[in-house]
């Protein structure tokens, strides 16, 4: 999606995304039986730390970061992680994995006092990180998709990665602009 206009999304029944380009990753499992998705937790990645356009991310996700390629990655590289969705900075879509099945993006979490925020929710990882804005593509891409999984799922929350992590987590960032996203939730 890399226009002004912004993108139409829809679910189908296996919880993909048509219109996300889909790269499967194997970090993840099934969902707990009966446990309905009820939260989007946003967060911001970039690999390596701060640099934005290359595979880093796509090969943590799918265990295929290479550690000799950036110091960084020896220290990450064993880690299995995942998200269900990806939004690149051009406003560009993946999703990783189904929104049927448990992704591994929040780790240690709480919302509302319930643990294992993994189970019912869904994570969007923005290309970005705590030191910059994010693009216009993104924010139009992240309300389509917001949009369109309140339209599929009982949602009742939207969090950062820090609010349901405090103290272990800063994602999405003081320049992640909340108060522009919800505006644009309303917008068709």
């Amino acid at each position: 999606m890399k226009t002004d206009r912004p993108p139409v999304f829809s679910v189908d029944a296996s919880g993909r995304i048509p219109q996300a380009r889909y790269i499967a990753s194997p970090n993840c499992d099934p969902r707990p039986d009966g446990m309905p998705v009820e939260l989007l937790v946003i967060h911001n990645i970039s690999l390596p730390p701060q640099q934005f356009g290359g595979n880093g991310i796509v090969e943590l996700f799918t265990n295929r970061l290479n550690p000799d390629e950036h110091p960084y990655y020896r220290e990450i590289h064993r880690l299995r992680v995942s998200s269900h969705f990806l939004i690149r900075r051009d406003g560009e879509l993946i999703q990783f994995v189904p929104c049927t099945r448990r992704a591994w993006h929040a780790g240690v979490s709480n919302w509302h006092g319930r643990e294992r925020c993994n189970d019912f929710s869904i994570g969007i990882e923005l290309e970005g990180s705590d030191f910059e804005p994010f693009s216009d593509s993104q924010y139009r891409t992240l309300q389509a998709l917001t949009r369109a999984l309140q339209a599929s799922y009982p949602l009742q929350g939207i969090q950062g990665h820090s609010d349901i992590a405090p103290g272990r987590k800063t994602d999405p960032g003081p320049y992640f602009d909340w108060q522009r996203y919800r505006a644009g939730l309303q917008e068709n």
